[in-house]
């Protein structure tokens, strides 16, 4: 499922294919904006989206093996709640 398939799956409850768009964008947008504040997006019964430190650390250049510093940064995170997890199964 891409995001298309996700608006047209809202689109079948709001009945209007430019409001799901809008519905679908919006969310999109707000988890972003929490996110990039530090905060943590809690969705009861789908799961969390959350900031994560990645440290600095060496890596290595695959093609000529040579030692490579790569910087630290946050990276956004998510974990599925229990119910998602289940429904999967």
């Amino acid at each position: 499922m891409n995001k298309q398939d996700l608006i047209q799956e809202v689109s079948e409850v709001v009945e209007m294919k430019k409001e799901a768009r809008e519905a679908v964008d919006r969310v999109f947008s707000a988890i972003q904006e929490a996110l990039a504040q530090g905060d943590t997006v809690s969705i009861a019964g789908f799961g969390s989206f959350k900031v994560q430190q990645r440290n600095a650390r060496t890596g290595r250049n695959p093609q000529t093996g040579e030692e490579i510093r790569i910087e630290a940064k946050k990276v956004p995170k998510f974990t599925p709640a229990k119910a998602l997890k289940e429904a999967v199964q």
